[in-house]
C-alpha cells in the first residue's frame, strides 16, 4: 500500500523524479512590443506534429519574458550544442541583457535569431495553453535549419553532454 503524502511532498517528489529525465536544451527567443529581444532557456521542448510541423515549449508563468511571449506572433527555438553551456546558463538567469555579445540577427518575421547551434526552428505562435505554473507555447514551424554536432543535455538539474565514443 502506498503511503499518503501531502501536496507539497508530492510536488517535491515529482520535481526530483522529473530531474531524472535527460533532455536536450534549447533557448527560445522573441521580441516584445517595443522591439526588445527576449528569451529563456527551455528543457521542456518537443515536437508535436509533422503535418503540419508543430513544436511546443513550456514557459514558467513567473518568467520576466512571459508578457513578450504572451503577445508575440512568433518565436524561434535554438537547440544547443554541447559547447553552448554558457549560452544556456545566460538565458536561464533573471535580469540583464541576455543577448549582449551573441551576434543575434532578426528573422524576416521580426524574431531575434541566435547563431546556429544544432538546430533552429522559426515558428508562428499557434496557441498558448495555460498549464499549472507554466504556459505551453505551440508553434507552427515556418523555417528550420540543422547542423552537425553533439547536444547539450540537462539532467538532475545540471548541464551534461554525451560521453565521447566511437566516431566522436
Amino acid at each position: 500500500m502506498l503511503a499518503e503524502t501531502t501536496a507539497p511532498d508530492v510536488a517535491a517528489l515529482a520535481r526530483d523524479a522529473f530531474a531524472r529525465w535527460a533532455s536536450g536544451v534549447a533557448v527560445v527567443t522573441t521580441a516584445d512590443a517595443e522591439g526588445r529581444y527576449r528569451g529563456f532557456t527551455a528543457s521542456s521542448f518537443s515536437s508535436v506534429s509533422l503535418a503540419p510541423p508543430l513544436v511546443l515549449v513550456c514557459l514558467d508563468r513567473g518568467a520576466e519574458c512571459l508578457e513578450a511571449f504572451a503577445r508575440s506572433d512568433g518565436f524561434a527555438v535554438h537547440v544547443l550544442r554541447r559547447d553552448q553551456r554558457d549560452l544556456a546558463a545566460r538565458f536561464a538567469r533573471r535580469g540583464g541583457d541576455k543577448f549582449a555579445g551573441t551576434r543575434a540577427s532578426l528573422s524576416a518575421d521580426g524574431v531575434p535569431l541566435l547563431p546556429l547551434g544544432l538546430a533552429r526552428l522559426e515558428c508562428r505562435t499557434e496557441r498558448r495553453v495555460p498549464a499549472g505554473d507554466h504556459v505551453i507555447l505551440i508553434g507552427e514551424v515556418r523555417r528550420a535549419e540543422a547542423a552537425d554536432g553533439e547536444p547539450l543535455l540537462y539532467y538532475r538539474r545540471g548541464y551534461h553532454h554525451l560521453p565521447d565514443g566511437p566516431g566522436s
